[in-house]
């Protein structure tokens, strides 16, 4: 393995979640959250580069904390599924000066686009002041469900109303894809809710998924909308989203929680603590289906209500820390 100049905190007084603390040579990689879609997505790109768990120490934390790390030096690789450009990424090459995007091999793509709903992406050179060449990696869609059982017809048709038709007062740089025209994109393998294809038929889309079928849901003021780390881009976007819905809802309230993202949001629907929830579309085709995180059991209660935008994996480390591409955690 290539020599890789690591700051491990192990022992009384360590502050970052780190698992695996071992020699000195070990980078520290943030893996994302406990049970998180970005911790599935690492470990799918060490499957395909064939990184064994014994090779590096796991930092389990939000992305805005793992860049903490990386800034600070006790984080080597942070891995996030993000919008692009992101903000965070940008912070950190404010403030360090040598922040640099790590590119997934040809080899890697094929290996995740055979076993996996991801796709691969090219991050166009100068999307970040520092990027002057492309990056390959790979992307997904970010995707608004919601709860069956919580959410009726005519609040679904609503959400995704006001979603589109008043995207222009969403001062996020994401909320630009959320277009008619990418209404649809994520959908696949979904079943929709009955108020979202109403909408969206209204609107012209010619809409083949199936229908979800509602609970019996009752009359609700408040609602709970999952989103994900401060530092990433759900939890901005999302705020922007219940900043709308509440301008325009009369009686009903939308409060955007910080969450672990993807997964949490998901069981937190199942459980009926969550009303609507952001997700990556592949995880939420897994819980439609019980396969992977969910192969304990399929959620039945979940619907899709409209693309938000694509998410894009990205690899971000410094120039310190002499890692050119993730094979050079191997042997």
């Amino acid at each position: 393995m290539k020599n890789i100049p690591s700051k491990v905190l192990c022992g009384v007084g360590a502050t970052l979640l780190l698992a695996g603390c071992g020699g000195e040579s070990k980078p520290n990689i943030a893996i994302g959250p406990p049970a998180s879609t970005t911790q599935s997505v690492s470990q799918l790109l060490f499957d395909a580069y064939g990184i064994d768990s014994d090779k590096y120490n796991t930092y389990q934390e939000g992305f805005g904390a793992a860049l903490d790390g990386v800034q600070d030096g006790n984080i080597d690789i942070s891995i996030g599924i993000l919008g692009l450009p992101s903000g965070s990424i940008e912070n950190l090459q404010a403030t360090s000066g040598d922040a640099r995007l790590i590119s997934l091999s040809d080899d890697a793509i094929d290996y995740i686009e055979e076993n996996s709903a991801y796709q691969r992406f090219t991050i166009p050179a100068n999307s970040y002041a520092f990027q002057n060449e492309d990056v390959s990696t790979i992307t997904a869609y970010a995707i608004l469900v919601g709860n069956t059982n919580t959410i009726d017809e005519d609040l679904g048709y609503e959400l995704a109303r006001l979603m589109h038709e008043h995207a222009e007062e969403n001062t996020h740089s994401q909320s630009s894809f959320i277009t008619l025209e990418n209404a649809l994109n994520g959908s696949e393998g979904l079943p929709i809710h009955p108020g979202a294809k109403k909408y969206y038929e209204e609107q012209g889309l010619t809409v083949d998924n199936p229908v979800a079928e509602l609970g019996d849901t009752e009359a609700k003021e408040e609602f709970i909308l999952g989103t994900g780390s401060q530092g990433g881009t759900y939890y901005p976007l999302g705020g922007e989203m219940a900043t709308i819905w509440n301008r325009y809802l009369e009686n009903q309230n939308f409060t955007n929680i910080e969450t672990g993202a993807s997964i949490e949001n998901l069981v937190s629907i199942r459980d009926n603590n969550m009303d609507l929830g952001m997700t990556v579309h592949a995880p939420a085709q897994d819980a439609i289906a019980g396969s992977g995180e969910f192969d304990s059991g399929a959620i039945d209660n979940v619907a899709f209500i409209g693309h938000i935008y694509p998410e894009v994996i990205q690899i971000i480390t410094r120039e310190r820390s002499n890692i050119d591409s993730l094979s050079d955690l191997t042997d």
